[in-house]
């Protein structure tokens, strides 16, 4: 019903057939006419149905209906009172759902346009909606001949339910379950006349008492015990549930029910001064409960979990704590719903409920973990107690009259109990005595008849006894049943809203966040709360409790993971100040050390030095690290609840969703941490960077102090996803900005001279200008910094580099293509007169385009620079962390040959330039230049094209004599030309690679038009070349020197070795006059 009710009220779930526009006519004919619809004789209002027919036969509704008065006796057969309150339950439930007639009078419809017939039970089920238009009216004329045999069930509570119904006062005055107020009797098994009352559910009874005395109201008049049994339940609350979220608002129906009904004034006056007496004092008196619940259950499972072998003669303890939080809990959440206007409703607010949740789930786990010990306990008191009990109880019984069939009955227990031995636990042999307590259930229906031959309350003893009996059976065979009959709070599930208000106020609280696991761990039980008899509901229910669980993890692992990463910003804070760029005060006041002290200006606050924040005068004085420590302990205490749990059939591991938050939150940080500024072009330096992550990894290794948590995975997954562009949720990565900065900042500048390659120091260095420098350049490329980068990106990062590099590199090689394809013919003729002067100075003149062929190469060797420095840290880091790689790798790319197959010696420099070493030939470059080549590319062209640009390079390099810039100072020239040696060297072995051509026969060709055409530069004494002549000279010893192919025998063979002596003479005697 309740299924029914939310499905047809909820617009998402409505079947189509009630919120189709064609069909409201239909559906309005229907309402008025049921049960009585002519289907034929007003077809045109049913039209709408006949076209759905096959969507409302369909549908199970008309089913549910059906088997509802069809099977109800036979669901709900626990006793007299449950099948009263059940059945009441379903039939209120039933009249709230307003669609019933609709549904109904549809499948009729649909099923008379289908068949030629209406339904069987159509008419039954109509007439059954009619008569119980008005429930309340209908179900007491039906109870009314009960009356005697309702008021005598409902009487025998009225010693239980006033003993259970007691303040916390009462509770703590009389040291309800503790185990420690009487250390002599810790031992003694706890047992009672009424065993199964005193762990029976407060709301189970006082729904007996409330709607039994609603359906037989006379006796309220008649008997003044019933009216104070009544009158008490009234004063428990305002809503009793129904099923699930639906509930009764007790003492509103009460009160419309008796004031149609003559003689019940003061009745209705009784409900009005308890419904007073709720809002007066209810809600601090369940407060006062909950409040001494959270201490006696911390206290018992304190007492149990050191000594697990009281659960043995302790278990009821176990089931009355359960079933009294239970039943705390439940009364705040349909009230805390349903709040109503009062002047403290802080009473139906508790944000302590966390702890209570947290005890009753550590109860349930202690007895589950130590089922045997309860096993063991009960199968001896079994055997060697209660059957030789009950077997004098039999043998006073054998006295009178014992019916045969009684009589073997109770033989059969004596038998059944005397057979059990510990052997059977040992052994791990299952136990099954459902036939025993249904044996015992035939036995008390035989023996509570009129005028049965033995009587039941003429011997209570026997009662007694197997009620007993039937506790400890089930402490053998049904724990876990017995666990969800006293603790089951899957109610929860049906007041989302609730359970979310009751986590958040918890989770505010400091001393609760410890017990936050609760809450999740509570969503496993919601399974519980399906039926057999509506598996349809299951898919919605399983949703729900995961979206529920997961948010509740979410949170968690938000609040520890923001905790966590609050420390580790502390540490880094404090790891910053031990850097050597904070330390120039203290060397300053050293060095002054010996003068006076200058007395401070007024305001000024004195820098306190590292260290001064571990220095305290008491200790009760907390600082934040202080506070977030606490707070971690407290989070990180919630997770030890339980290492996993099952939601449905999801496997929840509560760490995981820790290590994803903590995996996300880091991402986000690093990639902050590195202060990448598009507008501005800012970022940090990488050793910073370094050093602020190597903070935040030892902080993060503290966590195995506080829970089991694999940091180092952690810290590897985070770091290993900051080496891609991309992260796992698709954000960028310290890659990417590093990438994009070097390419954007350092690079650009460095293309346009601002910024000049220092070979000596292996380095950018910013150039002496006019303008204050957005950076140094230096404090972004040198060695320490680069090893910064290469240990932070790693060898997937710096590839990631080399990629953008290489695509920079390949815009420039289609540029300077074109400029040779524009200069052909012009270049073909100086290739085959390059040693013909006066032809050469005539092709010169017709040559266009030198200088801007020269920029783009020197752009290129300035890329190819800044990647081999890149490439020479990233071999220094792999050499500290993993020379055991990287010498393996070093001896396989010394072995290769070359006369070796060029796609294996390919393979293997691609393999050695991975790892950082420097190679004959780049393998990266190799691929850029194979990935401008299309399906239309002729190879000769393309080889012919190399060779011209070869020579266009060759013959532009008398030009580079005209800028101001050539000229050679500190191993370095103004302009960056040094950059072309690794540009010629490592674009020729490339292309002609590419190419399958021989590499040394080519760059010698170059060698030779180069040295002819600076030799011609030579004989221009007057002019303007011959200022920077001597650093244009250098430029052949530089492409010699770096290049694998070449060697000074053969430079010395076209370019004479004493012009290179003079030039480097000279250029360093003007270095040193400068120095002066």
């Amino acid at each position: 019903m309740n299924y029914i009710k939310k499905t047809c009220g909820d617009p998402k779930l409505r079947p189509s057939f009630l919120t189709d526009k064609a069909t409201e006519s239909a559906i309005k004919y229907i309402n008025k006419k049921f049960p009585n619809i002519d289907v034929r004789g007003n077809i045109q209002n049913l039209n709408a149905i006949q076209r759905q027919k096959s969507e409302v036969l369909a549908a199970t509704f008309f089913l549910f209906f059906l088997n509802l008065f069809q099977t109800i006796n036979f669901d709900f057969t626990r006793n007299y009172l449950d099948l009263i309150t059940t059945y009441t339950s379903v039939i209120i439930t039933l009249s709230r759902i307003d669609d019933k007639k609709a549904l109904v009078g549809m499948f009729n419809c649909a099923h008379e346009m289908t068949n030629g017939s209406s339904d069987p039970s159509y008419p039954r089920l109509g007439q059954m909606f009619l008569e119980y238009e008005h429930p309340w009216k209908k179900l007491t004329e039906e109870f009314g001949p009960h009356t005697r045999s309702v008021t005598a069930a409902l009487m025998s509570l009225k010693i239980v339910y006033p003993r259970r119904n007691l303040p916390a006062e009462q509770w703590r005055s009389a040291q309800l379950l503790s185990l420690l107020s009487a250390p002599a009797t810790m031992l003694d098994p706890a047992c009672c006349e009424t065993v199964a009352c005193e762990y029976l559910s407060m709301e189970v009874i006082e729904r007996w008492i409330i709607i039994g005395f609603l359906l037989c109201h006379s006796s309220l008049n008649t008997n003044q015990a019933s009216l104070d049994l009544w009158k008490m339940a009234l004063r428990s609350g305002l809503y009793l549930t129904l099923t699930r979220d639906e509930v009764l608002n007790i003492h509103k129906v009460s009160e419309d029910l008796f004031d149609n009904i003559k003689g019940y004034s003061k009745r209705v006056a009784d409900i009005k001064e308890c419904r007073d007496h709720v809002l007066l004092n209810c809600g601090a008196m369940h407060r006062e409960r909950r409040q001494f619940l959270r201490v006696a259950m911390k206290e018992l499972f304190n007492v149990l979990e050191d000594e697990p072998g009281l659960l043995g003669p302790k278990a009821l303890f176990v089931f009355m704590a359960l079933s009294f939080s239970r039943d705390e809990v439940l009364w705040l959440v349909r009230h805390s719903e349903n709040m109503p206007k009062i002047k403290t409703p802080e009473d139906y607010i508790d944000n302590q409920m966390a702890e209570l949740l947290f005890y009753m789930e550590k109860l349930r786990g202690l007895m589950k973990k130590h089922k045997h010990v309860l096993q063991r306990y009960h199968v001896q008191y079994l055997a060697q107690f209660d059957a030789l009990v009950l077997n004098d109880t039999i043998q006073v019984l054998s006295i009178y009259v014992c019916p045969e069939e009684e009589s073997v009955l109770m033989t059969s227990f004596v038998s059944t109990l005397s057979g059990l031995s510990v052997k059977q636990v040992d052994n791990k042999q299952e136990f099954d005595f459902r036939a025993l307590r249904l044996d015992w259930l035939r036995l008390q229906a035989y023996t509570s008849v009129n005028k049965a031959p033995l009587p039941i309350k003429d011997y209570p003893d026997l009662a007694k006894v197997m009620n007993l009996i039937q506790f400890h059976t089930r402490m053998v065979d049904s724990v876990e049943e017995m666990l969800q009959e006293t603790s089951e709070v899957s109610i929860l599930c049906f007041y989302p809203r609730v359970f979310e208000k009751m986590f958040s106020q918890s989770s505010e609280e400091m001393t609760m966040k410890r017990y936050l696991m609760s809450f999740p761990s509570v969503c496993s039980l919601f399974s519980q709360c399906g039926h057999p008899l509506c598996p349809e509901e299951v898919s919605a229910m399983e949703k729900k409790s995961l979206r529920l669980c997961v948010t509740f993890l979410e949170q968690i692992a938000k609040q520890t993971s923001n905790v966590v990463l609050e420390i580790c910003a502390e540490q880094c804070n404090l790891n910053d100040q031990l850097l050597a760029k904070h330390c120039a005060d203290t060397i300053s006041a050293a060095r002054h050390r010996k003068q006076k002290k200058p007395v401070p200006k007024k305001g000024e606050v004195q820098k306190e030095k590292p260290g001064a924040e571990s220095i305290r005068k008491d200790r009760s004085v907390t600082t934040n690290v202080d506070k977030l420590h606490m707070t971690l302990t407290e989070l990180c205490s919630t997770y030890s609840l339980c290492g996993d749990f099952i939601v449905f059939d999801h496997i929840v591991i509560p760490t995981e969703f820790l290590i994803s938050h903590l995996e996300t939150r880091l991402s986000e940080l690093i990639v902050r941490m590195a202060n990448y500024n598009q507008a501005t072009q800012e970022i940090a330096r990488p050793s910073d960077l370094l050093g602020g992550i190597k903070a935040y990894t030892a902080s993060l290794h503290t966590l195995y102090s506080y829970i089991s948590v694999d940091a180092t995975r952690l810290v590897k997954s985070v770091l290993l996803q900051q080496t891609h562009p991309l992260d796992s949720q698709g954000n960028q990565t310290i890659t990417t900005l590093y990438t994009n900065w070097y390419l954007e900042s350092l690079l650009r500048q460095a293309s346009s001279s601002v910024i000049v390659h220092c070979p000596t120091m292996h380095c950018f260095v910013n150039q002496t200008t006019d303008n204050e420098p957005s950076f140094r350049a230096e404090e972004f490329s040198d060695v320490s910094e680069l090893q910064a980068l290469a240990e932070l990106i790693g060898p997937y990062g710096l590839k990631f580099l080399s990629e953008n590099l290489m695509w920079h590199i390949t815009s420039q090689v289609s540029e300077l293509k074109k400029l040779a394809i524009e200069n052909m013919d012009v270049l073909v003729q100086m290739r085959s007169n390059f040693d013909k002067p006066e032809e050469m100075a005539a092709l010169r003149k017709r040559l266009t385009g030198g200088e801007n062929v020269l920029k783009r190469m020197t752009i290129i060797g300035v890329i190819l620079s800044f990647r081999s420095m890149a490439q020479d840290c990233l071999k220094d880091i792999l050499d500290k962390h993993c020379p055991y790689l990287v010498g393996p790798i070093t001896c396989l790319r010394d072995c290769i040959s070359p006369e070796a197959d060029i796609k294996v010696t390919l393979s293997v420099f691609e393999l050695a330039s991975a790892t950082g070493l420097t190679c004959d030939i780049d393998p990266a470059l190799v691929a850029a230049i194979s990935s401008m080549l299309s399906d239309n590319t002729s190879i000769d062209e393309e080889y012919k094209l190399s060779c011209l640009l070869l020579v266009y390079i060759a013959v532009s390099l008398p030009t580079l004599a005209l800028d101001i810039n050539s000229s050679y100072s500190r191993e370095r020239h103004n302009n960056n030309i040094h950059c072309l040696a690794t540009a010629i060297n490592q674009l020729a072995a490339a292309m002609f690679t590419v190419q399958n051509k021989n590499i040394e026969q080519h760059l010698k060709e170059f060698l030779m038009i180069a040295s002819s055409t600076l030799l011609q530069l030579g004989q221009n004494v007057e002019r303007v070349e011959v200022k920077n002549r001597e650093s244009i000279y250098l430029l052949l010893h530089m492409i010699v020197e770096e290049s694998s192919f070449l060697s000074q025998d053969m430079l010395e063979s076209c370019f004479p070795y004493a012009l290179l002596r003079n030039a480097y003479r000279e250029v360093y005697r003007t270095f040193v006059v400068t120095l002066g």
